[in-house]
């Protein structure tokens, strides 16, 4: 295997397993300098990477290595100015690219009088892929795409802030980056800065220590569109949230236009202050759900498009079945399949694909909401108008939390539509009731075997 080729199959395992921040940060921009039959050299951007490689990620990446062919073989990484290649972008589009080498003993870019720069090299600017043309919509995300479109063509006059939430792997991050590169082509001169929350943690904490907070402000408020991901990421850090609350008013202030994602949504996101909560809640909250079996077949084809091949109908809807909700799960098993054949000189095909994957039993495609519901309810003993009633009987009550979990693990449903179903007027019930019955899956045997022969009778 090629040594890039070899790499990025490892960074696309890598990408299903660590969060979305965790890669952008430390994985996204790095390369195979050399590579030996004893070691392999890879380059990282800057210090920061550097040490979080060897000291957290060194591990899982040896495994990985020797997973993909490569044998027992040590991982040494260095600081490798090269390792970002320059790319076009528009020239009112912000995108900071490391171009100078760095000191292993400093942590920040030295400036004339010797004080450290806050123009650190592990910002992100946009990826130029994620665009509105290359984002598959479906009926788990028409309304959140349909917001996202308005909002680039207006931005900070409507929907102001947007707050996106899902699971991991639904299309987040394209999404809000997309309209960050639709707002860089159509609106002259304006500046667009995204950053995932753990950045923005890192940032402000070395404007602290660097006593270079006001370089740190103005980076942030002078932006017309603030695009942070992963937001959850600051609840807790008190210090950080009252900068974000005081950035967030300045440019909300000015109608500039900002932009959050999160896997869930404000009121459920934990230690995150009343305050910024609140204002997060001031605009348009849309929730992006697990994509359908048509929305997973048409993100394949797309995907492999990008590739230049072309996959049997069978084969897509095989692929298809295996990751039922998470678009980075579906994306890496066609890369992993189309590395395994471009390897060993195959066409991809239904065959290959069942020896990498095994057979998969999808669930029934006709299974609808009214059909979990029922089904929870005779499997407990009670009536479906027991089920949807506001009775709150513990005997009542759990079936309903169960079933509330059952819509949104097999059928992906989103929490407003979920309380819909079950004749609850605040998703937020459902976002207790699903997170509860999560989290005694892990401990509460009997309910474990209740799940477990409803999900049975439901495959019938």
């Amino acid at each position: 295997m090629r040594d890039d080729t070899l790499w990025q199959t490892v960074l696309g395992e890598v990408e299903l397993t660590v969060s979305r921040g965790s890669y952008i940060t430390w994985f996204k921009n790095t390369r195979v300098l050399r590579r030996s039959e004893e070691s392999l050299v890879v380059g990282v951007p800057n210090i920061f990477a550097k040490q979080q490689l060897e000291l957290k990620y060194k591990p899982m990446i040896m495994e990985l290595l020797q997973k993909n062919g490569a044998g027992e073989i040590e991982v040494e990484f260095k600081i490798y100015s090269g390792a970002i290649p320059p790319k076009k972008v528009q020239d009112n589009t912000e995108v900071i690219i490391l171009s100078q080498p760095i000191d292993e003993n400093q942590s920040q870019t030295m400036v004339g009088n010797g004080a450290p720069s806050l123009t650190h090299s592990y910002r992100q600017g946009l990826n130029e892929r994620y665009t509105f043309d290359t984002f598959i919509v479906g009926s788990n995300n028409e309304l959140a795409y349909a917001a996202s479109q308005a909002i680039s063509q207006n931005p900070g006059t409507k929907y102001n802030p947007l707050f996106v939430y899902g699971g991991a792997g639904m299309g987040k991050t394209h999404l809000i980056q997309a309209i960050g590169n639709a707002v860089g082509t159509q609106k002259a001169k304006s500046r667009v800065v995204y950053v995932t929350s753990e950045q923005f943690v890192q940032e402000f904490l070395d404007a602290v220590r660097y006593k270079r907070v006001s370089d740190f402000t103005s980076h942030y408020r002078n932006a017309d569109v603030l695009i942070v991901d992963d937001i959850q990421f600051i609840a807790g850090k008190e210090r950080t949230q009252e900068e974000f609350f005081h950035t967030f008013n300045a440019l909300h202030q000015a109608n500039k236009q900002i932009i959050i994602s999160s896997d869930k949504p404000p009121k459920a996101i934990t230690t995150l202050e009343e305050r910024l909560r609140s204002r997060f809640e001031w605009g348009m909250i849309v929730d992006i759900g697990s994509p359908d079996f048509e929305t997973r077949c048409a993100i394949l084809q797309n995907k492999a498009s990008q590739h230049n091949v072309t996959l049997d109908q069978d084969l897509v809807g095989f692929l298809a079945n295996q990751a039922q909700s998470n678009i980075r799960e579906l994306e890496g098993l066609l890369n992993q399949l189309l590395a395994f054949c471009e390897m060993r000189n195959l066409t991809p095909d239904l065959a290959i694909a069942t020896g990498l994957f095994g057979t998969h039993r999808s669930r029934p495609k006709h299974m609808s909401a009214k059909q979990i519901i029922e089904k929870t309810a005779k499997h407990y003993a009670i009536s479906t108008d027991e089920i949807l009633s506001p009775k709150r009987d513990k005997d009542i009550v759990v079936p309903r939390q169960v079933a509330m979990y059952l819509l949104r693990s097999e059928l992906h449903l989103s929490f407003p539509k979920i309380a819909r179903e079950l004749g609850r007027k605040d998703h937020t019930t459902a976002i207790h009731s699903v997170e509860k019955i999560e989290k005694e899956l892990h401990f509460d045997s009997l309910l474990k075997e209740n799940v477990k022969e409803i999900k049975e009778k439901l495959s019938v």
